[in-house]
């Protein structure tokens, strides 16, 4: 896997994200914006998304196991913050709490756990609560 290209594929994902957040579904704009985001997707699961699931799937086993794992586009945040650039010129993304797919977690029996994906580096992060977030698989050469 191309660690480099899955992190650039992934960072142009979440900026359109991010921008087709921003509009109201009256602007006009809007459909086509997420007819890009819907090919940028496509393309990025087509190349990507085998490896993606192997770990979600992993990342399941460790956590959740009683879960089912979805589709790696069901764990695309809604919304994402980006953050400064690195000494590369790349940004890193975060995630505000309550992104990502809801999971049932017997360590956690009264709380809320997600499990969302975050570009800049690729990685899986799992939050409970309001109040802690754990990276819990990262994309890696």
């Amino acid at each position: 896997m191309d660690i480099e290209k899955l992190n650039l594929d992934f960072a142009l994902i979440a900026d359109k994200i991010n921008e087709l957040d921003e509009l109201d579904y009256s602007d006009e704009r809007y459909d086509d914006l997420e007819e890009e985001l819907h090919d940028l997707e496509d393309a990025f699961l087509e190349e990507f998304g085998q490896d993606l699931e192997e770990a979600i799937a992993d990342v399941h086993d460790e956590f959740c196991p009683d879960n089912d794992v979805l589709l790696p586009s069901a764990y695309f945040a809604k919304n994402y913050i980006r953050n400064q650039k690195d000494h590369k010129g790349r940004y890193s993304y975060d995630i505000a709490y309550g992104e990502g797919v809801p999971v049932e977690v017997d360590d956690f029996p009264d709380q809320e756990v997600r499990i969302v994906l975050v570009p800049g580096p690729t990685r899986l992060i799992v939050t409970v609560g309001e109040t802690a977030k754990q990276v819990a698989w990262r994309a890696k050469a």
